[in-house]
């Protein structure tokens, strides 16, 4: 396989040089791959995706996409990439039908023409054809978006944020469109925020301040953490958390749905029965102690800790 995208040291920076965006940043993103930049708001992502759709250009570094430089052949990358902004920035008086032909013409092509690329979500918009924009719902207009997008058949197509603001089933029914299009032989670049997203992409990069902390499949992320993960509960949360974090042996803590994850510096049945104890003696009542298998959240925090110098900064 060849790269459909590559960068290569790219730094931006915003406000003359005081505000640091991508931070030497170096990756490939194979043709037919659903790649995903995985990190919070800030990270860098939709600086990336600005760079790499010619809508800003780098300080220091070079890019291509589908082998054409981001700097000196943005006419030709205009052409073959497809993006949705993560703000819905559609014509929002204009009615669904309206939106996809006006689209369809700044690309040189028709609805007709390319039916065949957008049926199978069109589909789903087809009722609702002489609605305006402005009128959909969070999911229709995410719908709408991604078909703008495709109109033109790009052989790339940048998602910055998709599923931001929409509901669960619309979330699950937009990376089911994902797995379809891929399928179709488009290369696609997701970011997102939600990490429970990260699993569903061939391969993600966590990102924060600019930088990667770790590129490759989410199952090897994963499998790359290093020590047991444990998660605890009690009927009293809040004293639960305040007490794991006093405990001298413990490694990362933090809140994670209904439960604290935690991990400890030293491993065993020992350290377990020596923690439990502990909790005990603090009045913590009704506990459910248990090892845990890592998410990418997971690994995410862990990271981060790390890049910060201290790893006890997870215990907060």
């Amino acid at each position: 396989m060849s790269a459909a995208i590559t960068l290569d040291h790219i730094t931006k920076t915003y406000n003359k040089g005081a505000t640091m965006a991508v931070d030497d940043i170096s990756f490939a993103v194979e043709k037919g791959e659903l790649f995903g930049l995985i990190g919070p708001d800030g990270a860098g992502k939709t600086t990336i995706f600005r760079l790499l759709t010619t809508l800003l250009l780098p300080d220091k570094g070079t890019g291509t996409v589908v082998g054409n430089d981001i700097v000196k052949d943005y006419h030709k990358i205009r052409g073959i990439v497809g993006y949705m902004p993560g703000r819905f920035s559609l014509y929002q008086d204009l009615t669904v039908e309206e939106n996809l032909k006006f689209f369809a013409t700044v690309f040189g092509t028709t609805i007709e023409e390319n039916y065949d690329q957008i049926k199978d979500i069109y589909g789903m918009l087809e009722p609702f054809k002489n609605r305006r924009a402005g009128k959909l719902s969070g999911g229709m207009k995410q719908k709408l978006a991604l078909c703008c997008a495709l109109i033109h058949k790009p052989e790339v197509l940048f998602l910055d944020e998709p599923t931001t603001g929409v509901d669960v089933v619309s979330r699950k029914e937009f990376w089911e469109m994902l797995k379809r299009l891929k399928a179709q032989g488009i290369t696609i670049m997701v970011s997102t925020s939600y990490m429970d997203e990260a699993t569903l992409c061939d391969r993600i990069a966590l990102m924060i301040e600019g930088k990667i902390l770790s590129m490759d499949t989410p199952a090897n992320v994963i499998k790359a953490y290093p020590e047991k993960l444990y998660a605890i509960k009690s009927s009293n949360m809040h004293g639960l958390l305040k007490d794991v974090r006093a405990n001298e042996d413990i490694l990362t803590c933090y809140a994670a749905g209904e439960y604290i994850h935690l991990s400890l510096k030293h491993e065993g049945k020992e350290s377990e029965a020596q923690l439990l104890n502990f909790l005990q003696e603090r009045g913590d009542t009704d506990l459910i102690f248990k090892e845990t298998i890592p998410t990418v959240e997971d690994c995410f925090i862990r990271l981060l800790g790390n890049k910060d110098g201290n790893k006890e900064g997870n215990r907060n």
